[in-house]
């Protein structure tokens, strides 16, 4: 009697986990207790990106960048919506992840979207350090480290049949 439940609980957990993967680019940080200090443009951003509108989004967060210049999930989120977008400027991609890090030394979303930019250029040494950096933070493991492990594997098993 106890089984179907357990399995229907971690189904709908697995579900709600793989339905939303625009949430997990950044440190999800807890809800204001003022609903009015939510940062709103922040929250269009993360809309803007969940649409794969990356020039809306970068809009955004340039604006958000400049305005909070220690926000780390802006840079983080700014660096991604380069990154995903037409023609990426690599190096303002690599500068973006870096301050973010600088920023928050924690921040595990940086660390795995900054090793998919490495990738990006071929770099998977770098991946691959990024990796070891989050093996570090997420001893019980994490999704920002099993995604770039993902990454880093279908990257290396891609140019292995070049």
């Amino acid at each position: 009697m106890k089984k179907p439940f357990i399995h229907a609980l971690i189904i709908a957990a697995l579900s709600a986990a793989l339905s939303t993967p625009a949430f997990a680019m950044d440190t999800p940080k807890p809800e204001p207790k003022d609903p009015d200090k939510k940062d709103v443009q922040l929250e269009q951003a993360r809309a803007a990106i969940a649409r794969e509108d990356w020039t809306g989004a970068q809009s955004l967060l340039r604006d958000i960048v400049v305005r909070q210049p220690q926000n780390a999930d802006a840079h983080n989120l700014y660096a991604y919506s380069m990154r995903k977008g037409p023609a990426p400027q690599m190096d303002l991609v690599f500068r973006h992840y870096n301050e973010a890090l600088r920023i928050d030394p924690q921040h595990r979303a940086a660390r795995e979207y900054l090793g998919e930019a490495y990738l990006m250029t071929g770099n998977v040494a770098k991946a691959k350090d990024l990796l070891a950096e989050l093996d570090r933070l997420c001893k019980a493991g994490c999704v920002e480290q099993a995604e770039l492990k993902r990454s880093i594997s279908n990257f290396e098993r891609q140019h292995a049949a070049k």
